[in-house]
């Protein structure tokens, strides 16, 4: 099963199963990896621009890390299949940077509606007083959610009526209705579990950066249309059926005049249309829809206009 995970996803997996890996065996010998590579207030002095993107393939523990590479999986096969390798890793970095800045933003909020720029020390609740310097080191963020929120975003703008099991739930849901309900859920916890450990604006930044740039793409469809996307694996799936029909009897018939193309020619024609069709389909289940060329598109999409 694993063989036919999508290469980008594949990677992205194993990836952040190793550093999580790593981080328990350095921990044993007294280094914090999340301290380095985890994304820490920009106004503190263990920020690095690098942790943008170094967080996100860091967890705090192992549930964390199994319930963010599970939605991964599950939905980041389909998108990684229907947008290509390239497009799909592009997204998962630009909103998992995105989920970052905003973040970053929610924080400088804080730190601005506090005054802490105001005060060398502050008081904590059981710690005694601790120096600023060291409490904004303090802020800071890891995991994947904010591009993993965003993937699934893009499931339910892609395929915003395939209906999902979603437990405990005992009937399936549409993909847009489990998208609408989690970033309202978030937005809820956002605004009312302050002080909880999690990075409610971080996932919905991630969402928020998905959109923009979903929308950007459908505005260019030069770059991406996601309906012209469906439509070339909906012209995927009308192949396969008519591929697998059992063949009609070629029967005789009266001459043709010499204007009109006898049976051999037309078929010979249909059949290296369908050849080259089945060849751009293939590239595609091998490399993804970013690596045709543009008239390997455009015929593509002059296919699935003719059926």
């Amino acid at each position: 099963m694993f063989r036919n995970i999508p290469i980008i996803t594949k990677n992205l997996l194993i990836i952040n199963v190793l550093v999580y890996l790593a981080g328990v065996v350095l921990e044993l010998r007294g280094v914090d990896l999340a301290a380095l590579g985890g994304l820490h207030f920009f106004m503190a002095s263990d920020f690095h621009v690098f942790q943008f993107f170094t967080y996100m393939f860091l967890h705090g523990s192992f549930t964390h890390l199994f319930f963010n590479m599970f939605a991964l999986w599950m939905f980041g096969c389909v998108i990684e299949e229907s947008w290509g390798r390239n497009r799909f890793l592009f997204y998962y970095i630009f909103c998992g940077v995105g989920a970052g800045l905003c973040q970053e933003l929610v924080q400088y909020v804080s730190y601005a509606s506090d005054g802490l720029a105001a005060y060398d020390y502050v008081s904590l609740q059981g710690y005694g007083r601790m120096p600023v310097a060291e409490y904004l080191n303090s802020w800071c963020t890891i995991g994947a959610s904010g591009a993993v929120y965003a993937i699934l975003l893009a499931f339910g703008m892609t395929y915003p009526d395939n209906r999902i099991f979603i437990f405990p739930l005992p009937v399936p849901i549409k993909a847009k209705w489990f998208v609408i309900g989690y970033a309202a859920i978030e937005l809820f916890m956002a605004l009312n579990s302050q002080g909880d450990g999690v990075a409610h604006i971080a996932h919905l930044g991630g969402m928020l950066f998905g959109f923009l740039l979903i929308r950007y793409w459908r505005q260019h469809p030069g770059n991406f249309d996601s309906s012209r996307a469906e439509a070339f694996f909906e012209n995927m799936k009308r192949q396969f059926e008519r591929r697998h029909k059992p063949a009609s009897h070629v029967h005789a018939e009266p001459k043709r005049t010499a204007t009109r193309e006898d049976d051999m020619e037309y078929n010979a024609r249909r059949k290296a249309r369908q050849d080259e069709i089945d060849a751009i389909l293939d590239k595609i289940r091998r490399s993804g829809y970013d690596s045709l060329t543009r008239e390997e598109k455009q015929r593509l999409f002059e296919a699935s206009r003719e059926n």
